[in-house]
């Protein structure tokens, strides 16, 4: 076991032929990290989640890895081991909260977990019954989160997890984040440096569609960051 749980060599994304997003985008995920991802907008962040979560057709990559044996995105155990919140997600409309977690632990073959621990953290009681399309764009996104840590899954993808968040939640979800190396590995993007530098043990710069700098342990600080966004913007 190499002590990875992801690793990707040669990545490449496209909306249309010759005109790549992502391009020549290599990476290792280690068992029991939180890595955030971090860039401008159009630096091809949420098009690389959508593709490791399978939604993405116009990609290739030289090799895919999940814990030590080749895999496909879309290949079942990829699927069990994997769960993504999405910045915006207007999928299950007409479940509700509850309807939606017993399809969801169903789905993930795990048995129907106890949330109220989360539902308290996110302050979400009063909407567990209500439709997912009647819910506001943040109590939307809390529904979500809820199942995201509810179910554990070993590779945790988070599309700019704080949007829509209220303070206290916000705080809240940092908490989980932080804490989930006992479960499994976080990947989350964001464009708020706060949640990257609480939460992370490594950081990736994306530019273009490539990673450009990669801090670790003492280098994730607001002022690395920022110059390194900054030299982007210059660029």
């Amino acid at each position: 076991m190499s002590g990875n749980i992801l690793e990707l060599q040669n990545l490449s994304a496209w909306y249309s032929a010759g005109k790549n997003v992502l391009s020549g985008f290599s990476l290792q995920l280690r068992q029991h990290e939180v890595v955030g991802l971090i860039g401008l907008n159009g630096a091809g962040k949420t098009t690389f989640l959508k593709t490791l979560s399978g939604l993405h057709e116009g990609f290739h990559c030289d090799s895919i890895r999940l814990n030590g044996r080749p895999a496909a995105f879309r290949d079942k155990d990829f699927k069990l081991c994997r769960y993504t919140v999405f910045a915006e997600d207007n999928s299950f409309q007409y479940f509700t909260f509850q309807e939606y977690l017993s399809y969801a632990a169903a789905a993930y073959k795990k048995t129907l977990p106890d949330v109220s621990r989360l539902v308290r953290g996110f302050h979400f009681e009063d909407y567990t019954s209500t439709l997912l399309k009647d819910l506001s764009t943040g109590s939307k996104k809390k529904a979500f989160l809820i199942t995201a840590f509810a179910l554990r899954p070993e590779l945790l993808l988070l599309d700019e997890p704080v949007n829509g968040l209220d303070f206290q939640s916000t705080e809240y979800l940092y908490q989980l984040i932080a804490g989930y190396k006992e479960h499994g590995t976080v990947l989350f993007s964001s464009h708020i440096l706060e949640s990257i530098t609480l939460t992370s043990d490594r950081v990736l710069v994306l530019e273009n569609g490539q990673i450009r700098q990669r801090f670790e342990g003492s280098q994730i600080n607001a002022t690395n960051i920022r110059e390194a966004l900054h030299d982007e913007h210059e660029l």
